[in-house]
C-alpha cells in the first residue's frame, strides 16, 4: 500500500511541510505496512513560495523592504531555474502575520514592500516572477506595489496622494511615466487562492476587509476607494477591474497587476500542482491524505485540499481530509471529493491551545487512520 500525504499549511499553526511530516509520523507509528510520500502543497497562500523554492532546490536572497506599516524589515526573494525565475511570497513582506492584532489598519496598510521585492528580482536578473499573494494585510488594490514600480496616483490638482488606500477616493489621474520599464520584459504570474471579484458583496473590501481589521465604516470607505480606483483605471486601460475572476485577491492586488502590468492571474493550487508534477506523484497511490485548518464548502472554491482531492478522485483514489474544523452535517458537494473528513481535535480546548497542539493532533489522527486501514485489510483478507 502506498499513501500520498499532501496537506496545505495549517494557518497560524503549522507549515505544510511540518503538517505532512506529522501525519507521516502517525501512520508509521500505527504499524501499518505501507510506503508514504510527503508532498506538501500551496495554493498561493502563506508558504507557497518556500515550497516551490525548496521543491526545485532553489535559493533565497536576503533583502530589506517595507512592511505594511512602512517599517524596514528583513525578508527574502526566492530564485529557481538558475536565477532566471524569482518566487516571491507577498505574505512575507506585506502579510497579516507581520502585524499584531492592534496594528491592523487596512486604510493605511500598503503593499509597497512587495513592489520593492519585484524590483529586487529584476535587479538580480530574473525575467520571470511567480508571486504568491495569499495572506496579505492590505486592501490597497495593489497601489503600493505600483508605486514602488514608479506609478504616481494624483488628485485633481495634480498632487500625489498619500495615505493610500484611504485617500483613493480623491484619485483623478494615474501617472505611468516613471514606470520601471523592465517590467514589460518580465513575465509576471500571480498565484491566487480566492476567486472573488474586486467589488460588491463578495469583493475585496467586504469579504477580506474585516479579516484585516476593517470596521463596518472602514469597509464602506475601502469599497468607495476601490470603486474610484476601478473607474480611473478604466479610463487609462479600457479594462474593468471588477470583471476579473480572482481580481479581489490580496485586497485587489490581482486586478491591478493584471490590467497595468499584464500579469497572468492563475488558480494558485492548479499552477502549483502542474509545476511540481503532482499527477506523477499520484501514480500507484492507494490513499491520498490532505488537509488544512478548516475544510468546508469554501474549500471547493479553489483551496489546496480541493485541488489535490479533485485530481485524486479523477483517478479513483480515495481521499481523506484532516482539518481542525469540518462540517458536522454531511454535504454531498464535499463528499464528491472527500471520502472521509476528520476533525483532528481530541479534547475540549480553546483555539489558542488547539493551534499549539496541531502537530500532535495530526500524528494522533494518523495513528488511528493507520490502525483502521490495517483492520480493514485484515477483515478483507479473512472474508
Amino acid at each position: 500500500m502506498h499513501i500520498l500525504i499532501a496537506p496545505n499549511a495549517f494557518k497560524n499553526s503549522l507549515s505544510a511541510e511540518d503538517a505532512a511530516e506529522a501525519i507521516r509520523l502517525g501512520i508509521v507509528q500505527s504499524g501499518l505496512s505501507c510506503t508514504t510520500h510527503c508532498f506538501p502543497v500551496g495554493d498561493g497562500g502563506d508558504g507557497t513560495a518556500s515550497l516551490l523554492v525548496n521543491h526545485f532546490g532553489g535559493s533565497f536572497y536576503d533583502v530589506e523592504a517595507y512592511d505594511p506599516l512602512w517599517r524596514q524589515i528583513k525578508t527574502s526573494v526566492g530564485f529557481i531555474d538558475g536565477g532566471k525565475t524569482a518566487v516571491i511570497e507577498m505574505a512575507d513582506i506585506s502579510g497579516l502575520k507581520l502585524l499584531q492584532q492592534q496594528e491592523l489598519d487596512p486604510l493605511y496598510a500598503s503593499s509597497y514592500g512587495c513592489g520593492e521585492l519585484l524590483r529586487v528580482a529584476m535587479d538580480k536578473g530574473a525575467r520571470k516572477i511567480i508571486l504568491a499573494i495569499g495572506g496579505s494585510a492590505t486592501v490597497d488594490g495593489g497601489c503600493g506595489i505600483l508605486q514602488a514600480l514608479g506609478f504616481r496616483f494624483l488628485d485633481q490638482a495634480g498632487n500625489e496622494l498619500t495615505h493610500l488606500p484611504e485617500s483613493l477616493f480623491l484619485l483623478d489621474k494615474i501617472d505611468l511615466s516613471g514606470i520601471d520599464k523592465r517590467i514589460w520584459n518580465t513575465e509576471l504570474i500571480v498565484l491566487c487562492d480566492v476567486d472573488n471579484f474586486l467589488l460588491g458583496e463578495k469583493g475585496a473590501a467586504t469579504v477580506f476587509g474585516p479579516q484585516k481589521g476593517a470596521s463596518p465604516d472602514d469597509v464602506i470607505r475601502l469599497e468607495k476607494a476601490l470603486q474610484k480606483f476601478r473607474d480611473v483605471a478604466f479610463l487609462h486601460t479600457g479594462i474593468d477591474m471588477n470583471l476579473l475572476t480572482h481580481g479581489g485577491a490580496a485586497g485587489g492586488t490581482a486586478a491591478s497587476l493584471h490590467i497595468f502590468l499584464k500579469a497572468k492571474l492563475v488558480q494558485g493550487i492548479e499552477y502549483f500542482l502542474d509545476m511540481t508534477g503532482f499527477d506523477e506523484a499520484l501514480q500507484n497511490t492507494d490513499f491520498l491524505i490532505t488537509g488544512e485548518g478548516s475544510i468546508d464548502l469554501q474549500t471547493l472554491e479553489g483551496k489546496a485540499p480541493f485541488g489535490v482531492a479533485r485530481r485524486a478522485k479523477n483517478k479513483d483514489i480515495p481521499v481523506i481530509g484532516l482539518a481542525g474544523q469540518v462540517p458536522i452535517e454531511a454535504d454531498s458537494r464535499l463528499l464528491r471529493f472527500f471520502d472521509v473528513l476528520i476533525a483532528i481535535g481530541h479534547q475540549p480546548e480553546n483555539l489558542e491551545s488547539a493551534l499549539r497542539q496541531t502537530a500532535g493532533n495530526l500524528s494522533f489522527t494518523g495513528r488511528q487512520l493507520g490502525r483502521l486501514i490495517e483492520i480493514a485489510q485484515i477483515r478483507t483478507k479473512t472474508t
